[in-house]
């Protein structure tokens, strides 16, 4: 619980101020914005909040509405451009002096006016205003009357976002690069994306675009189809044969080497590569094969590779270099990448499969596979996978997804996913479920296998398995699989392939390095003791600590992707890689590893968050979500046919879907 002295966030008046019983408050904010210094307020789209009565509000405000105005207003609409200036010179005058009390009832008219905006920057921007004239406005008229301003030093960090850029693990400015599109500027657009995003082609793809479920359009009718979108960026630039225009700084003489060239790797290689810093990257796939999971983990019907070697392409030609067909640990050290460089980033994917448990899993039976992230690579790498005819796939995620859909196309006769909770609970992306189902694979959901049976020449001839029940909710919230006694059966099969999970494989780091490894496989890194009111650290969805420096126990060693962050999704190594960069540069051009204030706020925001689903949002009219062209019919996943299944937008579908875009920025500041 959190002591505040005042609050009018969500429309929820807390005041303290006047003694008596103090009412308390749960804010997701930690009481030090950097583990150290106390955030003593915080004003943002939503009202403000007030911890330390010490703080000058009437100053706060005005710091808020000037950098609302200076930094951020387009200038695209006469509300905003004119309304805010006047709102701010107005504040500003109050600071001075020159004001009169009657100047501040013309705040409310501003805010009024300021709904007439294009965008929601302005108008979100006047709540917090309002709130401080309403509620503060003693403190107000006492600085009109020449009043001195409260005691207490404070200084003013802020942060630009939106609800979808703030649950982007990328951070990607998603309204501007939509607002390009929408102007028929994908150049622009593009741009806008690499900012973030080094790899557009690729997460317009097979992005689970988690961006989409905090977009305030939903709250009217569908979400923008944020995803798609950025592929139309993308896919315009190859399309139309233009060259990138990004251009590296001059070469500096320090250097890098990068264990990994998956997004992790080839993303922070192309952030220090544009900032002048020669990069190495050491692939354990040969060459032909950089994209890491990206290549030999996502099928080629949903991630062409002519397109994804075009995006590795442009991250070489900024000034990196893959040395394929080198594995670390063996062909050559960490100890000596260490030596050799001015600073090491392990980011080696996520490549070894879990095991499934299971009684004869280990008997060595023809037909069991070794996982899916294996099935998978092999297929893709044109090597025997050693599948047969009939094939069971165990996992609920979209790798287990991606192995049932691929064992069709390569000639699999049934194929069949076993997942031991009901479909609505898969992990998977619904789109991949449903583009699964249509191929033709036969799912057994609520169903646990027990027992892999194989004949007496130790071939598999079937999973033995049973039926489950779902009951109370675990500690992932997803209700628990409980086996239902007396429904024990067979599925007939001769491949079974395991696709439950995988785990990045750090052996290459020697266990007296001084780098230190999770009991989940990944490796240490140091963070910002963020707390809360209740004194327990702060941690985002996946149970990460918020604001990590991203750097190891081992001075120089730094870690990023599925081996610092756990197996997750291509943008969440992306954004994870991109501040591992940045901190890198900071390390070798100062010799300390930190996190910015701005990017502290950014973690903040993620934890806050932005988005709410309860908020009304008022629209004229409803529009809807149109859908990318898709080839159907089950012929599309027969034998040897991994051409792309899902086809994107024309240019005027993507241009009229940008439209939709109500362009939702927001501005937070808090008085640290």
């Amino acid at each position: 619980m959190a002591q505040v002295v005042f609050s009018s966030w969500g429309r929820n008046i807390i005041d303290n101020r006047k003694g008596g019983e103090v009412t308390e408050a749960t804010f997701r904010l930690p009481v030090a914005h950097d583990g150290e210094h106390p955030m003593a307020a915080f004003m943002g789209w939503d009202g403000f909040i007030v911890f330390d009565g010490s703080v000058d509000i009437p100053a706060m405000a005005a710091e808020y509405m000037q950098r609302v105005q200076t930094l951020y207003c387009c200038g695209k609409c006469t509300p905003g451009k004119k309304g805010t200036k006047v709102l701010a010179d107005l504040l500003a005058a109050v600071l001075d002096g020159n004001a009169t009390e009657s100047d501040l009832d013309t705040v409310a008219d501003l805010k009024e006016l300021l709904t007439n905006c294009k965008c929601t920057l302005c108008q979100s921007s006047t709540i917090p205003v309002m709130d401080a004239v309403q509620y503060y406005r003693d403190e107000f008229v006492a600085r009109i009357n020449g009043g001195k301003p409260q005691r207490g030093e404070h200084r003013y960090i802020h942060k630009y976002t939106a609800p979808c850029q703030d649950k982007c693990p990328a951070h990607i400015d998603i309204p501007a690069y939509i607002e390009a599109i929408k102007d028929y500027r994908f150049d622009e657009s593009l741009a806008v994306i690499r900012d973030n995003m080094p790899l557009p082609s690729v997460c317009g793809r097979v992005c689970p675009h988690p961006c989409e479920t905090a977009c305030r359009r939903k709250n009217v009718d569908e979400p923008i189809s944020i995803m798609v979108l950025k592929r139309s960026a993308s896919d315009y630039e190859w399309q139309h044969q233009a060259t990138p225009p990004m251009q590296p700084k001059p070469r500096r003489n320090k250097t890098v080497a990068i264990v990994g060239a998956g997004p992790a790797g080839l993303a922070a290689a192309y952030y220090l590569a544009l900032e002048g810093y020669p990069c190495t990257i050491y692939e354990a796939l040969p060459e032909g094969y950089g994209g890491g999971m990206i290549a030999v983990g996502i099928p080629a019907y949903r991630m062409p590779r002519h397109i994804l070697q075009r995006d590795i392409d442009i991250i070489a030609a900024m000034g990196v270099e893959i040395i394929y067909d080198t594995r670390i640990g063996k062909d050559i050290s960490l100890a000596e990448l260490k030596e050799k460089f001015d600073a090491v980033l392990l980011a080696p994917g996520a490549h070894r499969s879990k095991p499934m448990g299971v009684e004869g899993e280990d008997a060595g039976y023809k037909g069991f596979l070794k996982g899916g992230i294996d099935f998978l690579r092999e297929a893709y790498m044109g090597k025997p996978t050693g599948m047969g005819k009939r094939v069971v796939v165990v996992g609920g995620g979209n790798t287990a997804i991606d192995c049932v859909r691929v064992a069709l196309r390569e000639g699999a006769e049934a194929s069949y996913l076993v997942y031991r909770r009901s479909r609505k609970e898969m992990p998977a992306d619904v789109w991949e479920v449903d583009g699964a189902d249509e191929e033709g694979v036969q799912f057994e959901f609520q169903v646990l296998p027990t027992k892999v049976l194989a004949d007496e020449s130790g071939q598999i001839t079937g999973v033995e398995c049973v039926r489950m029940a779902l009951g109370e909710p675990d500690a992932s919230g997803r209700r628990r699989p409980e086996p239902m006694a007396g429904s024990e059966f067979v599925i007939e099969c001769d491949t079974v392939i395991p696709a439950i999970g995988q785990d990045p494989d750090l052996s290459f780091i020697p266990a007296d390095s001084g780098i230190d490894i999770t009991k989940w496989n990944t490796v240490v890194t140091k963070y910002v003791p963020l707390k809360g009111a209740d004194g327990k650290g702060l941690k985002d969805g996946m149970g990460n600590e918020l604001a990590r420096t991203l750097i190891t126990d081992l001075d120089g060693v730094f870690a990023s992707g599925d081996a610092e962050i756990g197996p997750l999704t291509v943008v969440a190594c992306i954004g994870n890689a991109h501040r591992a960069a940045r901190v890198i540069q900071r390390w070798l051009e100062e010799g300390k590893a930190y996190i910015t204030d701005e990017e502290l706020l950014e973690d903040i925001l993620s934890y806050l968050p932005v988005y709410d689903k309860n908020e009304q949002v008022p629209w004229l009219d409803s529009a809807a979500r149109p859908h990318q062209v898709e080839i159907h019919g089950k012929e599309r996943a027969s034998k040897g046919n991994y051409q792309e299944v899902e086809l994107g937008f024309a240019n005027k579908k993507a241009v009229k879907e940008a439209e939709r875009c109500l362009r939702c920025y927001r501005m937070a500041m808090a008085a640290v």
